[in-house]
């Protein structure tokens, strides 16, 4: 029936007064609940303009609506704007009275005074009451206690669809609660009462007088008088009351336990409440109770609806409070930080005056014996899921007997179960840990006193994770230190649980450990932090070997070498490092978030966490203090290039090669917002405003546009134009009044933020005037000040006065690296540099000298940051971590760093070391001290190999020039003995005569020589493919399609072996000089060979890692060392096989690539790993009892390994 048009006049007349007047959201209500509005109305109208929208739809509905919208303003006392209404108030004839009468008649209560919408389970609600159309049977909603279970109820019944389609004969509602059976025989009798009201007289019948009768009476009713009508039963709590309503009838009941329907016969529906509101809707309902707008709600809004979980009869219970007392939000959320349960009191139609009450009558009514069980589950963790092994260690109870009795804890909403892990993992919700621990906090002492429990069983890694929590706790110090001071404990919890956990313990607990022994627990956390990233590897490493590297004075190291003596008795290898005292690590704590390079990284404010990405399209989110990871979000689909934080840390912003910026929710880590539609080419960084006053986010791309976006709109706000090639690089100046943006143009441009015009350039390529090359700049940063701005190209840093663009400062690095980033500190005159040559460099830009030199990465540093307060640095790099440095505690290294070509003379007890340094001096060093016996002046020419004489004492260097030289030991004099500049030719010298010899006829470079057992006959193999034997007369013979790469003679100088790139090894007669065997089956580059000491085996080892032993008999594959996968790099070795040694009794075999590996010969099975500091070993240098191997790693390390005996 349409709108009477007096009505539809009278409304268009007072449209623009009750546009301006009027609060829809508390008229709707009453609408709703009248039935003339539907909830998806409701909700369209809530996304407008609302007044304007609900006065659009009245004037499309009839008259029920325009009287319903006059009562509603009635009742919310809007007297003056109802008069207006009244004069053309529709009439109503007796038929056509509203539909809702229907549910109110039956019982059904009004909406409360504050409602917010939850329409997915409503709608969920509804379609499991449509399967009731056409034949009986029940919905059982269910949840814990104040999750809003009755309000949905009510709501999914007002629905006029749902009313005429599927109950035509009503809806009836009827309060339960917890029942004896007097009691119930009145609701049942009450009913009953109720349903004959609307009866002719004659069939009216006596009240019944027992439940047995109550029950025959009102299955009459429902079945002959009202067959299709709805009963809903509100709050079941005894499956003995739900049987006096197994009638064969439709009904819709709300209960906590989820099993009561077990009972009862017919089709049986579901629908489960979520325990919490999400925190918008939580916001809500405590602005609609404060009458306060959302945004001007204090913090301690949002701090409450959290602590709660969103709990629904929480956030309502404390919005009451607050209605009458608006001033009291710090002391409501005190006391439920507190646990303060009690006092969150408020009489209201709830049954319960206490939020105690209401979590204790759902524990009241399990079995004493299950009760008891369920206050022990006051012993887990807030937010941990925990299998029913865990609670079958803390029981004593057989597994399956515990699965039963949680199931029953399920059931009655008392716990929750996340089926969708197998097997099944169990949590509390926090108000219901909460309310446990503080009513059982006596009981709780003393069962941590009795002892926590323990198991190795995999599934129990709660009782791992959350031993040193329990024992804290108990207050058991003694046993807390005992636990946190094993090395033991440590390689137990770490390769099930991860470095992480272990970390975070050891912060947390700190206080406590510290009253033991400081010194011991920060050598355990330090320990830890530097050598996570290899505990994170599979297989799992040695964690005794790891210890082994620990200073001399570490409690950590005491231990190790303790453990290593002890099972070397039984044959199990473990090797100190000797000279370990003259390496000094900087690093803070290293971190290995993702597989592959690591483009960005960053601290949000507080310095809490660190987000980084990179080749892996994820962005992740851990904690500063412990690596422990906190989010992990797969953010694009191709690599991302950025990640910055917002400036209250709420917000990640990152971008990517994929064209794409995003905005993520740090807490929740869900998507905001994606722009996709301005930049054409991929993004290469991004960063908000330094403030929250006016944020704002700025990109820039290689489509040579900087663009600026305000969150709030779908669009960019401004688009910089100017530069004429890509833009690497874009940062807010510190009060945000500019943008400076890098350019591979070779300019830094400042853009004025609120007028988008560029202000200024600043051309960066007139420095670099001599070079032709194009100057790209990589990256700019502003001084705290905001006077400087710093801009990165090439080797340089440069310095520029912002107003007058004048350069101030020049900082050079080394020649041979390139600045890849650089970052000034917000709080000091500190700059960070990343380099291409894998260090970090600290500068003062006031004295303009180099305060600190940070190495430890193993590839390009790609970004540095600061943290806030200037007390952290960070670094990633393209070898997959992301590195903490302190910033007082880094300093300008003294330690030399050598190169990998190297010779060693072992000589008793004595390790000779000669190796050219970064300077291109050769030094000649004692291995056990490190002290240095000799060192030449700088060559002019890159020293490219060395080799040192016993008998007279000599050195020799061969440098890229093709001169050699020799020192000799009387008086390390120089004398230069021959140079060549073909690399193709060897020349033999008789370097005390004088006397020298050329042998020529190589094609390409000489790889490497060796002299045959006889010294009369020399063997050369070059990257030409071929092997030549020198001596009486001249062998060259084509060995293989590739260049060759080594080459090994055997100890009896029968045979020699060659491998190529070719990916094959052969082996060759010495006297024929024919091919024996040819050895295939390598994925990759075979790079090393060697014979075992009997002549029996020869060892071959690939560019991936893989390690082959073959008979030297008959060419056949003998075994492929162990591979159980890869370890944490790109190959199974963590690099080439670059070097192989048998032990003089041929049943061990050392290797070396990434790293090195110890192996049983016999059975091909890794016994031991080292893991240097850096990586891609070349050589190592074997002692002749096996018992001390030398090598250098990438970065300079020098390393003497003694084996442990």
């Amino acid at each position: 029936m349409a709108l009477e048009e007096g009505a539809r006049s009278c409304l268009l007349r007072s449209r623009h007064r009750l546009e301006q007047d009027i609060k829809p959201s508390y008229l709707m209500d009453h609408m709703v609940s009248d039935g003339v509005l539907t909830v998806d109305e409701e909700e369209r109208i809530r996304t407008q303009d609302q007044a304007v929208a609900l006065l659009e739809l009245l004037l499309r509905k009839d008259n029920r609506a325009y009287i319903s919208f006059y009562n509603a303003m009635v009742k919310e006392a809007y007297n003056d704007l109802a008069n207006l209404l009244h004069r053309d108030l529709p009439r109503v004839l007796p038929e056509a009275h509203f539909r809702s009468s229907t549910s109110i008649e039956g019982g059904v209560p009004q909406r409360p005074v504050v409602f917010v919408s939850r329409p997915e389970l409503v709608n969920r609600v509804r379609e499991k009451l449509y399967r009731l159309q056409k034949e009986p049977g029940w919905v059982t909603v269910f949840g814990m206690a104040g999750s809003g279970k009755s309000v949905l109820a009510a709501e999914a019944a007002r629905h006029h669809g749902l009313l005429e389609e599927c109950f035509p004969g009503g809806i009836h509602w009827l309060s339960i609660g917890q029942l004896d059976k007097p009691d119930l025989l009145v609701k049942i009798q009450l009913l009953c009462f109720r349903l004959e009201q609307s009866l002719d007289s004659q069939s009216l019948h006596r009240t019944p007088n027992t439940l047995d009768e109550a029950k025959e009476r009102l299955r009459f009713l429902m079945l002959r008088r009202y067959p299709r009508a709805l009963l809903i039963l509100d709050d079941i709590w005894d499956s003995t009351v739900l049987k006096a309503f197994d009638l064969h009838c439709r009904i819709l009941l709300t209960t906590r336990n989820r099993s009561l329907t077990n009972s009862v016969s017919g089709a049986i529906y579901e629908v489960e409440v979520e325990s919490g509101l999400d925190e918008n809707k939580g916001m809500e309902i405590l602005a609609l109770y404060t009458n306060t707008k959302l945004h001007g709600l204090p913090e301690e809004a949002r701090s409450i609806v959290r602590e709660c979980k969103g709990s629904p009869l929480v956030v309502s219970l404390i919005g009451a409070l607050l209605k009458e007392k608006p001033n009291r939000w710090p002391y409501y959320l005190r006391q439920l930080q507190q646990k303060q349960f009690k006092r969150i009191r408020k009489s209201s139609s709830y049954d319960y005056d206490a939020l105690d009450q209401a979590m204790a009558a759902s524990i009241e009514v399990l079995p004493d014996e299950h009760r008891e069980l369920y206050k022990d589950l006051t012993v887990l963790e807030k937010d941990i899921r925990v299998p029913a092994k865990v609670l079958s260690v803390l029981w004593e109870l057989e597994p399956e007997e515990v699965e039963d009795i949680l199931e029953e804890f399920v059931n009655k909403s008392l716990l929750f179960v996340d089926s969708h892990n197998k097997p099944y993992l169990y949590y509390l919700h926090d108000l219901q840990l909460d309310f446990l621990v503080e009513q059982n906090r006596t009981q709780l002492e003393q069962h941590y006193r009795d002892g926590p429990p323990t198991s190795g069983d995999e599934d129990c890694l709660y009782w791992i994770r959350f031993l040193t929590y329990h024992m804290a706790k108990a207050n058991l110090f003694q046993e807390l230190y005992s636990l946190m001071f094993s090395l033991d404990w440590v390689s137990t919890k770490a390769q099930l649980m991860g470095p992480a956990f272990l970390i975070n313990d050891y912060v947390e607990y700190g206080p406590i450990l510290d009253k033991e022994n400081c010194e011991v627990r920060s050598q355990f956390q330090e320990f830890l932090s530097l050598s996570g990233h290899q505990l994170e590897q599979r297989p799992f490493p040695d964690v005794v070997q790891l210890a082994l590297s620990q200073p001399h004075t570490s409690e950590v190291y005491r231990q190790a070498l303790l453990q290593a003596r002890d099972q070397a008795g039984t044959g199990k290898l473990y090797f100190e490092w000797l000279n370990k005292s003259s390496v000094e690590s900087l690093s803070r704590l290293v971190i290995h978030p993702h597989q592959g390079s690591i483009y960005s990284a960053c601290f949000s404010q507080d310095g809490a966490k660190i987000a980084s990405s990179g080749a892996s399209k994820t962005l992740k989110v851990f904690k500063s203090t412990s690596g422990e990871k906190l989010a992990e979000i797969q953010a694009h689909d191709d690599e991302v290039l950025c990640c910055a934080f917002s400036p209250d840390d709420r917000l990640l912003a990152t971008c990517s090669s994929d064209r794409k910026v995003k905005v993520w929710n740090v807490e929740r880590a869900i998507l905001l917002r994606v722009f996709e539609e301005e930049h054409e080419e991929q993004v290469n960084h991004c960063q908000f405003t330094n403030t929250t006053r006016s944020l704002l986010l700025a990109t820039c791309s290689n489509d040579n546009f900087l663009n600026l976006w305000n969150l709030n709109k779908p669009s960019s706000q401004n688009t910089m134009f100017g530069h004429f090639k890509p833009v690497n690089h874009c940062c807010f100046s510190p009060d945000d009044t500019y943008v400076s943006t890098s350019s591979n143009d070779g300019t830094v441009k400042l853009f004025q933020v609120a007028s988008a015009n560029e202000w200024k350039t600043i051309s960066v390529s007139d420095v670099f005037a001599e070079s032709d090359e194009d100057v790209l700049v990589k990256c700019s940063t502003w001084t705290a000040d905001g006077k400087r701005i710093v801009c990165a190209a090439r080797n340089a840093a440069l310095v520029f006065d912002v107003e007058t663009s004048e350069m101030l400062l020049e900082i050079r690095t080394n020649r041979l690296s390139t600045v890849q980033y650089c970052h000034a500190c917000p709080t000091s005159n500190l700059l960070a540099i990343a380099l291409s040559n894998y260090t970090v460099e600290l500068w003062d830009l006031e004295a303009n000298k180099k305060m600190a030199d940070c190495s430890g990465h193993l590839s390009w540093v790609q970004r540095v940051q600061f943290s806030a307060d200037g007390s952290q640095l960070l670094s990633c790099s393209d070898d997959q971590t992301v590195r903490l440095w302190e910033t007082k505690k880094v300093h300008t290294s003294s330690a030399v760093c050598l190169k990998r070509d190297s010779d060693v003379l072992f000589n008793e007890d004595a390790i000779v070391v000669s190796a050219a340094d970064y300077c291109n001096r050769l030094q000649v060093r004692d291995g056990r001290t490190g002290s240095v016996l000799f060192q030449s002046e700088e060559k002019s020419s890159r020293i490219r190999c060395t080799c040192m004489c016993r008998r007279p004492s000599a050195v020799a260097l061969g440098q890229e020039d093709g001169t050699v030289q020799v020192e000799t030991h009387r008086d390390w004099r120089e004398q230069c003995v021959g140079s060549r500049q073909k690399l193709r030719i060897i020349l033999i010298t008789m370097w005390q005569s004088g006397e020298c010899k050329v042998l020529q006829g190589h094609k390409e470079q000489v790889r490497r020589f060796s002299l045959l057992a006889t010294d009369t006959r020399l063997l050369s193999w070059s990257f030409d493919g071929t092997v030549m034997v020198i001596g009486e007369k001249l062998q060259d013979i084509e060995a293989h399609r590739g260049a060759v790469l080594s080459c090994h003679v055997s100890p009896d100088a029968r045979h020699f072996a060659t491998t190529s790139a070719d990916k094959t090894a052969k082996l060759w007669h010495c006297e024929s000089w024919q091919c024996v065997h040819t050895l295939s089956g390598h994925q990759d580059c075979v790079r090393s060979c060697r014979f075992s000491w009997d002549n029996r085996r020869l060892a071959t080892g690939d560019d991936n890692g893989e390690i082959r032993l073959w008979s030297a008999e008959d060419g056949s594959l003998l075994r492929i060392c162990s591979r159980d996968g890869k370890d944490g790099m790109d190959s199974l070795h963590g690099g080439w096989v670059t070097d192989l040694h048998f032990s003089p009794d041929d049943s061990l075999l050392v290797s070396i690539g990434g790293y090195i590996k110890w192996w049983d010969v016999g059975k091909g099975e890794a016994l031991q790993t080292f893991f240097p500091t850096g990586t891609a070993l070349k050589r190592i240098h074997v002692s002749a009892d096996f018992s001390t191997f030398v090598t250098i790693d990438s970065i300079g390390i020098l390393y003497i390994l003694q084996r442990v005996l």
